[in-house]
């Protein structure tokens, strides 16, 4: 045993001495470059996390993101309210669209603007577009009413309806109907003649009970390429003025002579309806050539 101290050895029970125990140790945590990496990796999580908030602060910020919508766009208890202008790159699907009150509603559109009206089924019944050279309404009616809900116009397949107090056509060649036409009264404006015209074909003006025809400020013509017929089936023909003048009719020359008034002449016929003119001592008599 040494001196001054405990002994250091230890013995066996048969007095052999034996070997000391080898005491282990382990390090417990991450070392070296795996710490290093992890480092590098929290940094960078923390950066983009910085940048996510940031850009999203950003867009909250040019967006402006408030409690009552986005923008100029307002989420109120009746719907939404768009303020200024507005783009829609998608259909827009809406139960009404109308403007502010003291503003007006303004649909634009680069190439034209399309409205569809659709029965429950989802078919088109109804559509409206707005061209850049044209408008073209393709419905089963179309009616224009006033602010009183009077018909202004009407138009079906059947008929067209100008329930106005007066039609006005105010260009140079008047109007052109390749139809007939049926209304009570036709007039010109003041001071303005009327014309009617068929360049091409006849012209017929008929009435189950009659037909006036008054010029109260001019005189009234008729011209005609070819003949010009008044007829009357049940009744007859008034020709009512203080001057009746016929122009161009055939004078008839008595076969003797005898005593005859100047311009003095008998209103003669012929059996087709032609009339001629004859000395009144003659007894409308006729030569040749006349009723030929």
């Amino acid at each position: 045993m040494a001196r001054g101290g405990a002994a250091n050895a230890s013995y066996a029970v048969n007095g052999t001495p034996s070997r000391p125990q080898q005491q282990m140790s382990y390090r417990i945590g991450i070392y070296g470059w795996r710490k290093r990496c992890l480092y590098l990796f929290i940094l960078l999580l923390m950066v983009l996390i910085v940048i996510n908030l940031a850009l999203t602060i950003w867009i909250l910020k040019v967006l402006n993101f408030n409690i009552d919508g986005m923008g100029k766009l307002r989420i109120l208890d009746k719907g939404l309210r768009l303020e200024g202008e507005s783009e829609f790159l998608k259909p827009l699907y809406a139960a009404e669209v109308r403007s502010r009150l003291d503003q007006p509603l303004v649909l634009e559109s680069a190439r034209n603007v399309t409205m569809n009206a659709r029965n429950p089924e989802g078919q088109v019944t109804g559509r409206l577009v707005v061209g850049a050279n044209d408008v073209v309404a393709m419905n089963d009616q179309f009616e224009v009413d006033d602010n009183d809900g009077k018909m202004l116009f009407y138009a079906d397949t059947n008929e067209v309806v100008v329930g106005a107090d007066r039609l006005r056509v105010t260009g140079e060649q008047g109007a052109v109907f390749a139809g007939s036409v049926q209304t009570p009264h036709v007039r010109a404006e003041p001071f303005e003649p009327l014309k009617l015209e068929s360049t091409t074909r006849s012209l017929y003006v008929q009435a189950p009970e009659g037909v006036t025809m008054e010029a109260e400020g001019g005189g009234f013509t008729t011209t005609s390429r070819t003949d010009i017929k008044l007829m009357s089936s049940q009744g007859k023909i008034v020709l009512d003025a203080g001057n009746i003048h016929l122009q161009n009719i055939p004078e008839s020359a008595p076969s003797r002579s005898g005593r005859q008034l100047d311009n003095v002449f008998e209103l003669c016929t012929c059996p087709d309806g032609k009339l001629f003119l004859a000395v009144p001592a003659s007894g409308c008599e006729v030569n040749a050539g006349i009723c030929s």
